[in-house]
């Protein structure tokens, strides 16, 4: 005796093409679930954040080079947008608040995903931000190696490998550009405020770039290694800031006049580093606030303009 189906072969069929393909959906879906470890315990995310919010210019630096464009960011150190750095691979992105003050509302307003914030958040902000989305605070502080940053970031949203590959083009170009490095050359880093000029600390994110090529970084720079600069330096005191380079970084139009009253003085000019014509300007935003492997590449670029062979 025989039985007709209950489903006609087509609808049958059908039914199991759509069984496996949901199968396969959420297989692909578990196999992304995973636990990033941040500063504040373990984060649980499941499959590829498409919302993200960046609260700090390195989490931004990290999303963009990974290929994503977030839906919020925080307004840049001493700016009033994103970095204009990032903006070719960003776009126009909704402002979240400032480094100093992200705007809870705001974030809510776009929904996201995963919100990717910097070192240094408070426990209280990360609590009241985790109840929005999942949030990540990486491990350890602004000397922390941008790497390990760049991986916690790529983890929560799921772009481990991109992340290697571009931690590997930035070793690769060190390593040729290293080649063409003067010998024995001795660089500074100066970031001038308004109030007047901070030397960089060479254990912060550029101060390793510039060792990693073989330079020699300014005494005073090397003992800074507990916070990211000196004490604001008098023009009397602006020598201890010498090197036979120096770059200077502005943040914003208030610190580039400063600057340019201060290189009429005397004291500027008794440098070794302007009498020698090895005074550069740079871009504040990439050489004393973000890091990544966008920053990276700039300050590379601009290192080589200067110095290569």
């Amino acid at each position: 005796m025989r039985f007709a189906p209950s489903f006609p072969a087509r609808r049958l069929t059908t039914f199991a093409a759509a069984l496996v393909a949901g199968l396969a959906f959420s297989a692909t879906t578990l196999a992304a679930e995973r636990t990033v470890q941040t500063a504040f315990g373990e984060v649980k995310i499941d499959g590829t954040p498409s919302r993200v919010v960046t609260l700090g210019e390195n989490a931004l630096d990290a999303t963009a080079s990974l290929g994503l464009k977030p839906v919020g960011a925080l307004a840049s150190r001493g700016g009033t947008d994103i970095p204009a750095y990032l903006k070719d691979k960003t776009g126009t992105i909704a402002l979240v608040g400032t480094v100093r003050e992200p705007n809870l509302e705001a974030i809510l307003a776009q929904q996201p995903d995963v919100i990717l914030a910097a070192t240094g958040l408070t426990k209280e902000m990360y609590e009241k931000l985790s109840l929005i989305a999942p949030t990540v605070v990486p491990v350890g502080d602004s000397f922390a190696p941008w790497q390990d940053t760049l991986r916690s970031y790529a983890q929560a949203l799921n772009k481990t490998e991109e992340a290697d590959k571009r931690i590997a083009e930035v070793d690769a170009r060190i390593t040729e550009l290293a080649k063409r490095m003067p010998a024995d050359t001795t660089v500074s880093v100066v970031r001038w405020n308004p109030q007047g000029p901070q030397i960089m600390s060479s254990h912060l994110f550029v101060g390793a770039l510039l060792k990693s090529l073989g330079l020699k970084p300014n005494a005073l720079a090397e003992t800074i290694k507990d916070r990211p600069h000196s004490d604001i330096l008098s023009l009397e005191n602006l020598n201890k800031a010498d090197g036979d380079w120096m770059f200077l970084a502005t943040l914003n139009p208030e610190g580039k006049k400063a600057l340019e009253d201060a290189s009429k003085q005397p004291a500027f000019k008794r440098l070794k580093a302007a009498q020698a014509d090895q005074v550069v300007s740079v871009d504040g935003q990439i050489w004393s606030s973000s890091s990544g492997y966008l920053a990276a590449q700039r300050i590379l670029d601009d290192v080589e303009k200067t110095l290569a062979k």
